[in-house]
């Protein structure tokens, strides 16, 4: 599956995040977004990306560029994520990988010798008007929100 390409438009979405708030495509345009893809709450890199996240949440927030995390974990899932570690953004529980298959971040992995299907780890950075104008393919994990603000040259 090929993931969406730079100067593609955000697809179109609407999904409730895991407070029960629709975030969708028309609610983002307005500011920077930056939407990433993980694969499992609670897992040692996916922890570390978000936390780099929330801890520069703020001052992200300051330049303009809201965050939006998504993966197929529910909203339970999400919540206790959230809670466990003080994450300020919201989550999108895709379940039926919705939006995983629109943004193209779906296909075969590999990890210790095995191959299975899975969610690959991509951040997606579209200007005000939901252009994409970036996209990290292996986002560095640990320091996820300085890659961020370098990328979109802040």
């Amino acid at each position: 599956m090929e993931k969406l390409a730079i100067g593609s438009s955000m697809p179109s979405f609407a999904m409730n995040d895991q407070n029960g708030n629709l975030v969708s495509n028309e609610s983002l345009k307005g500011k920077k977004t930056v939407i990433y893809f993980y694969p499992k709450d609670n897992t040692p890199g996916c922890t570390a990306q978000a936390c780099s996240i929330g801890e520069n949440y703020e001052e992200l927030l300051k330049l303009g560029i809201q965050v939006i995390g998504v993966s197929a974990d529910d909203v339970k899932s999400h919540l206790k994520f959230t809670e466990k570690y003080n994450l300020p953004f919201p989550l999108l529980p895709d379940t039926d990988k919705t939006l995983i298959q629109l943004f193209g971040v779906w296909g075969e992995k590999k990890f210790m010798g095995k191959t299975y299907d899975g969610i690959h780890r991509t951040t997606f950075l579209f200007d005000e008007n939901n252009i994409l104008l970036e996209r990290i393919d292996k986002p560095d994990t640990k320091n996820h929100a300085s890659e961020i603000k370098k990328t979109y040259n802040l």
